[in-house]
């Protein structure tokens, strides 16, 4: 196995009223990887990234950078890292070249025309070269963003909820261009609250919660997870026990005997949803009401936590 290209060890940031925002966090991200760190706001996602990117001071831990401490060797990190963050915050009044070609000068690269203008074609905004950043709209300026984060060529991108406040189009877009950058050779961390975002993307899945990194998968893994229903069945009448007919399904009993809960995978060729009502229907047993329940992230994050506390 390669060396990661970022490796984040025991980084945490308290503050003065006592509040952890991160909680020692260990993560290593493999080199040319798309890496989604998903969670609800508020979750230390942003407070991450911010850290990793020298913008915030931690209370403890290290960072390296292709093997480089991102503390001592500041320079040399800064300079490996492109950041996209939430907020778009641009001059309003320069135009899309000049915000890209002073971007790449901030990070002391050499002008180099064709380098800007090869990165404006590869984000579709050669057309607005000219055009002032006041005049764009919001998908654009998301796209200048990136280019200003990629003018100095960094081998590291983060995007911090790269797709918040946008369209669905425009979201599809994005993840064209996030793979198309990976394609490319950019390392992309990306932080999202949009499970589809993640299942679309990412090649491995982080999960925070309240500062706490508690799972750290392949996404495949945890998508498993996630797809997960729950068949809520309401009984014309209740029963006193779970009839052992009904021994071949992941059924429970539940509300004093009133509901059956019947777990089941969106994704399984068979969900066994038919035959189970069949079997009901063979028992004599009758219902009057049926509703589904999607597993969400505060069920992941809660599932996780108890899995991790059980081992």
């Amino acid at each position: 196995m390669t060396d990661p290209i970022l490796s984040i060890r025991g980084l945490r940031k308290a503050y003065a009223s006592g509040t952890e925002a991160l909680k020692a966090v260990d993560l290593e991200i493999k080199r040319g990887e798309i890496f989604a760190l998903l969670g609800p706001n508020g979750a230390g996602k942003t407070t991450l990234i911010n850290i990793v990117c020298g913008i915030v001071t931690p209370t403890d831990g290290e960072v390296l950078v292709d093997g480089h401490n991102w503390q001592s060797d500041y320079k040399y990190a800064r300079s490996r890292i492109g950041l996209v963050p939430q907020e778009l915050t641009t001059e309003a009044f320069e135009s899309v070249w000049g915000t890209v070609s002073f971007s790449r000068g901030l990070y002391g690269k050499p002008r180099d025309d064709a380098k800007v203008e090869a990165l404006l074609k590869s984000l579709s905004l050669w057309d607005k070269r000219k055009s002032i950043m006041m005049q764009l709209s919001g998908g654009m300026k998301r796209r200048v963003m990136i280019a200003k984060a990629l003018s100095h060529e960094p081998s590291i991108l983060f995007l911090d909820e790269p797709t918040a406040g946008v369209d669905v189009e425009l979201r599809r877009d994005m993840w064209a261009l996030v793979r198309k950058l990976r394609a490319d050779g950019t390392t992309i961390i990306l932080t999202t609250h949009y499970i589809e975002e993640a299942e679309e993307m990412a090649d491995r899945v982080g999960v925070i919660s309240k500062g706490e990194l508690i799972a750290v998968e392949e996404k495949e893994a945890l998508m498993a997870r996630l797809g997960r229903k729950t068949l809520k069945i309401t009984l014309a009448e209740p029963l006193e026990a779970l009839p052992e007919e009904l021994g071949d399904w992941d059924v429970a009993l539940e509300d004093d005997g009133h509901q059956l809960g019947y777990v089941f995978d969106v994704h399984a060729e068979r969900t066994g949803i038919a035959s189970l009502m069949r079997r009901l229907s063979e028992l004599g047993i009758s219902y009057k009401d049926l509703s589904t329940h999607q597993s969400s992230l505060e069920d992941i994050f809660v599932e996780l936590v108890h899995g991790d506390a059980s081992e």
